[in-house]
């Protein structure tokens, strides 16, 4: 993966969430789980749509991380945007944000690789795709633990009452380091969006698609995939010993990468085209009936 930015750093330390009363069922069978990491993405999958994780679906997670497995947070949201989630649930472990530009260490609090975009191959891919799709709507998220995401004129937000500063001038969105851009169209479509880009300048930069009017720009080579590989490497993990959960395109590289894929029920064609396995819905505890399942094996 190639940057701006660089930086890699030690502390693999994997803690077991709390519980509250009440809420872990029995552990059935004194067993090894039988993969060593489970990898989730966290909106559409862990997080039901009100943002919280059930209670069955923790219990599952901590019964698995009981019988050997580490679970790691994969999500396209930068750390400013995940610290919360992960502090709430207690995880100590690894995360996996920014779509594989940062892993971050969630007990040590700190960033253990970081890689940015490009800002002048950012503007000319811009650029590019412009050409082809007339004027775009962009956001920027900023590098760093504190880094900002900043709205340019126009843009949509997505209503989950995350953090963000609005611009007026589109100059301040590239006023310092990014892990990545947010593309909008004021006619074209997610998919649509998505396609019209990576035909315009995926010779440039990565284009993916992580949610309704999420269409993001990348770091050439950059995937969920590449940053889940760096931290189960600091675990001692293989591919060959993973499972994963996802339910967007951007999660099509993590599901690949991973010894057993699983879409949610819902999930976009792309992942459901690539999936080993289809459970239920982010709403219906999709991850705990899977776990569950493995667990009583």
């Amino acid at each position: 993966m190639t940057g701006e930015a660089e930086g890699t750093g030690t502390g693999e330390a994997v803690a077991n969430r709390a519980v509250e009363p009440g809420e872990r069922g029995e552990v059935p069978g004194p067993g090894r789980f039988p993969y060593r990491l489970i990898a989730t993405d966290l909106d559409g999958t862990l997080l039901r749509d009100d943002a919280t994780v059930s209670g069955r679906t923790r219990a599952a997670l901590d019964a698995a991380c009981a019988r050997g497995a580490a679970h790691i947070v994969v999500t396209g949201r930068a750390v400013p945007w995940t610290r919360h989630i992960l502090d709430g649930l207690g995880h100590r472990g690894l995360a996996v944000c920014g779509q594989g530009a940062q892993v971050y260490d969630a007990g040590a609090g700190r960033l253990l690789t970081s890689v940015t975009l490009d800002r002048r191959l950012a503007q000319l891919a811009v650029a590019k795709i412009e050409a082809e799709t007339g004027p775009l709507v962009l956001a920027a998220s900023q590098d760093g633990l504190e880094g900002e995401v900043l709205i340019g004129p126009g843009y949509r937000e997505q209503g989950k009452g995350l953090p963000a500063v609005r611009c007026t001038d589109v100059e301040q969105l590239w006023s310092a380091p990014l892990n990545k851009l947010y593309l909008q169209h004021p006619a074209l479509g997610d998919d649509e969006l998505a396609k019209a880009a990576r035909s315009a300048a995926g010779d440039l930069v990565g284009i993916t698609m992580a949610g309704e009017n999420l269409v993001e720009m990348l770091p050439p080579g950059l995937s969920k995939a590449k940053g889940l590989a760096i931290a189960a490497r600091r675990l001692g993990v293989t591919a060959r010993e993973a499972i994963a959960f996802g339910d967007m395109p951007n999660d099509v590289p993590m599901l690949g990468w991973a010894a057993h894929g699983v879409a949610m029920a819902g999930a976009h064609p792309e992942l459901l085209a690539v999936a080993d396995e289809i459970t239920a819905s982010n709403e219906s505890d999709g991850i705990a009936l899977v776990l569950e399942r493995l667990l009583a094996d």
